[in-house]
């Protein structure tokens, strides 16, 4: 049981570090990916090629903000149900 546990904290750690990456680094994802279609479409009007830049960006900054509420939600229950087994 014990270690399970310490399986889902890593697990946990591991889902928050990512989240965390795809969080701060949205930006640069976002607009990478924009680029990408840009180039696939060959060309597109202006507004909407930022309306592509804004909708990835918001992707990886929703998708990060999953990743890193699932790793932390999953460490500290984890990590709770640890010290009461260590305790007990």
């Amino acid at each position: 049981m014990k270690k399970k546990l310490q399986g889902f904290v890593i697990i946990g750690a591991l889902f928050s570090l990512l989240g965390v990456i795809l969080t701060l680094s949205s930006v640069s994802l976002g607009s990478s990916m924009a680029d990408s279609w840009l180039a696939s479409r060959g060309g597109a009007d202006t507004a909407y090629y930022h309306l592509m830049v804004k909708s990835y960006i918001n992707s990886f900054l929703v998708a990060g903000g999953i990743m890193l509420v699932f790793g932390l939600m999953l460490t500290s229950l984890a990590a709770f149900k640890l010290m009461n087994i260590m305790e007990g």
